[in-house]
């Protein structure tokens, strides 16, 4: 396991245990390092902001502040399985990490025979997967500067085959015939330009806001083409 996956795993793994926490070397056993690299662990986990606080002690270790977790969900196998199903044919698509957690989390607070009922149906749901993954170098810095509404730099190859810089204010992702695209105002060409996701090279967040534009003001979208935005 990658320290990426492991901080993950390691965040999933105290919420599990609510306030009764988890000792440095219970954790460092179970994800097979040394207790220094779950202190360490434990420190990034703080730095980003998750409420995390070391409880001192003889049957002390690390909890969880209570807001951050979830109270029991009443959720039926069936609805856990179309988002385990919706994941498996998102796989390695925008924010399909995040959804990843987020099915984490749920699982974590269902109870153990519908949990078991989900783990049987998932099972029996089979999904070939052929759609070309997007890098996840270049998915995160999109990810987060939509989500942070920051600028981004891309180096991007165009039908040409020419590599370009441009420097863009993201405003929505969308998929289309088989791509998907960023769609971003593009500061050097002064208008709006969908970017296919598979040509972009390199993508860094800038610390600039972005300018939110509009979505009547962007373009209208293919008649087929709908938000992922749940019914109100």
């Amino acid at each position: 396991m990658n320290r990426t996956d492991r901080l993950y795993a390691l965040r999933e793994e105290l919420r599990r245990a609510g306030p009764g926490g988890r000792t440095a070397a219970r954790l460092a056993a179970e994800f097979e390092v040394s207790t220094r690299t779950i202190k360490r662990d434990i420190s990034t986990l703080q730095y980003s902001g998750f409420p995390v606080w070391a409880r001192p002690g003889p049957s002390g270790g690390y909890v969880v502040d209570a807001s951050a977790t979830l109270p029991p969900v009443n959720i039926t196998a069936a609805e856990a399985s179309a988002l385990a199903t919706a994941l498996a044919v998102c796989h390695e698509q925008p924010f399909a990490r995040h959804g990843t957690t987020a099915l984490t989390k749920l699982l974590a607070v269902m109870d153990g025979r519908t949990r078991a009922q989900t783990q049987r149906l998932s099972e029996r749901i089979w999904i070939n997967q052929t759609d070309q993954p997007v890098r996840a170098r270049v998915l995160g810095p999109i990810e987060q500067g939509l989500q942070d509404r920051r600028v981004l730099n891309l180096t991007y190859i165009d039908e040409q085959h020419r590599i370009t810089s441009r420097r863009v204010d993201p405003q929505l992702l969308a998929s289309l015939a088989g791509h998907w695209y960023l769609i971003a105002y593009c500061q050097l060409r002064k208008g709006i330009r969908w970017f296919r996701l598979d040509r972009l090279q390199h993508v860094t967040l800038t610390a600039q806001t972005a300018t939110d534009i509009p979505l009547d003001e962007i373009g209208e979208p293919p008649p087929t083409a709908r938000t992922v935005a749940p019914a109100s």
